[in-house]
């Protein structure tokens, strides 16, 4: 029996262990954590958005970072074969809004736990606190992988799935770029995806907490747009986060990583009317409200902490009379309505990124079967790869995908030699 030895126990190292063990394979789980699973248990806010519903085509487009590279292990190993597998373990399934795929508990633990349940099934040696310092290689091919304890663990077939470099309290701190960098491998430069963005204003501390639902937010670098998104986000003490903010932060790091010292956010507050609409409520509410200061004639229209904001920025005193409120100053509020404007000075660090970008380039490993192009019988699988998504179920469809074609192709490779 070949025995295949896989480096992390996150998403992509434990589905690679499953798909080893079911082809036949003796696995040997490697995890430098107390427990596996770590990050998945934070994922989703702990409760572990699983995969998308969308089709495949929609996926791919969703995994921003070399999504055509997942083509082929995405299709044999699909989201309905995802679900499928959940299903199976016991784990039932619902769809919510954005075809988020959760488990119907609202648990990850529920996640984490059925699939250890399944590993132990498959007879799969699972020996956590146990880290791994080198991968072992002998005339161009792996033979097994040297442990922080100097001790050697022999291997027909090594798949090194340790996660990228955010969050490594749950234990991705980038060891697999070290190693793939000592087996030959390149590392494209890595930077945080999927992360809060710094601002430089000091009015978005006076409204830290504040949600915003229904709002579009533009990302600019020299004036020219980069990205755009709609739907929620939040004010921080340092700057914004909330779902959109974070899928324009792949973008945004990209640049800062990049060079850029300087990104413009211009947010529109009120995106489902044009500005002669918008203009026209405003002159309603300011004739309603005339003889009342312009910070209680806004009340209709912007959350109360952000009234003040919003004038100030628009060069109008909040103790105004409404109706004494020119034209020209109108339509100047208008423009400030629907577009914000906020300069990004940063990301905050990769340590809070919800997934690291960059990664072992994807030009040395088999899209296919996940295996290195330049050592034999060595194979990489999840965020350790420079492939990276948005939120929404993509990057944890990713890692399965990954951890499949490299769990099973390990076992069938071996046996075609």
């Amino acid at each position: 029996m070949k025995r295949i030895v896989i480096v992390g126990a996150g998403p992509a190292g434990m589905m690679a262990a499953a798909a080893a063990a079911e082809c036949g394979g003796s696995v040997l789980l490697l995890e430098k954590m107390q427990r596996i699973g770590r990050k998945m248990m934070i994922t989703g806010k702990g409760r572990c958005n699983v995969t998308t519903a969308d089709d495949v085509p929609e996926i791919i487009k969703n995994i921003v970072g070399n999504g055509r590279f997942l083509n082929s292990s995405v299709r044999a190993f699909d989201n309905a074969a995802v679900m499928a597998f959940f299903e199976k373990a016991g784990v039932p399934l619902k769809v919510e809004r954005g075809n988020r795929v959760f488990p119907e508990s609202d648990s990850a633990a529920d996640v984490v736990d059925a699939m250890l349940h399944h590993l132990h099934q498959l007879h799969v040696d699972i020996r956590t606190q146990t880290s791994v310092a080198d991968i072992v290689a002998e005339n161009g091919a792996v033979c097994g992988v040297r442990l922080q304890s100097s001790d050697t663990v022999s291997a027909d077939a090594v798949i090194v799935a340790v996660g990228g470099a955010s969050y490594p309290l749950t234990g991705s701190t980038g060891d697999g770029y070290k190693m793939a960098r000592a087996a030959g491998h390149h590392i494209t430069p890595i930077f945080p995806a999927l992360v809060p963005l710094c601002t430089a204003e000091p009015w978005v501390r006076d409204v830290q907490g504040l949600s915003l639902r229904n709002v579009r937010a533009a990302l600019y670098h020299a004036g020219k747009k980069q990205a755009e998104e709609f739907g929620e986000m939040m004010f921080t003490h340092f700057g914004v986060t909330g779902p959109i903010v974070l899928r324009l932060s792949r973008r945004a790091s990209e640049l800062l990583s990049q060079g850029a010292h300087r990104l413009d956010l211009r947010l529109n507050l009120k995106p489902a009317l044009t500005p002669d609409v918008l203009r026209t409520r405003i002159d309603r509410d300011f004739s309603k409200y005339q003889r009342k200061q312009l910070h209680n004639g806004m009340v209709d229209l912007l959350p109360h902490r952000l009234i003040d904001i919003v004038l100030r920025t628009a060069e109008l005193s909040p103790e105004r009379p409404a109706g004494q409120v020119s034209a020209k100053e109108r339509n100047r509020l208008v423009q400030t309505l629907q577009a914000l404007p906020l300069t990004v000075t940063g990301t905050r660090p990769l340590a809070e990124a919800i997934v690291t970008a960059g990664g072992i380039d994807t030009r040395e490993i088999d899209p296919r079967t996940m295996a290195s192009k330049l050592v034999r019988r060595l194979y990489f699988a999840g965020e350790v790869v420079d492939v990276d998504g948005f939120t929404g179920g993509y990057n944890l469809q990713a890692a399965f995908s990954m951890g499949h074609a490299a769990g099973y192709h390990a076992v069938q490779n071996l046996e075609g030699e």
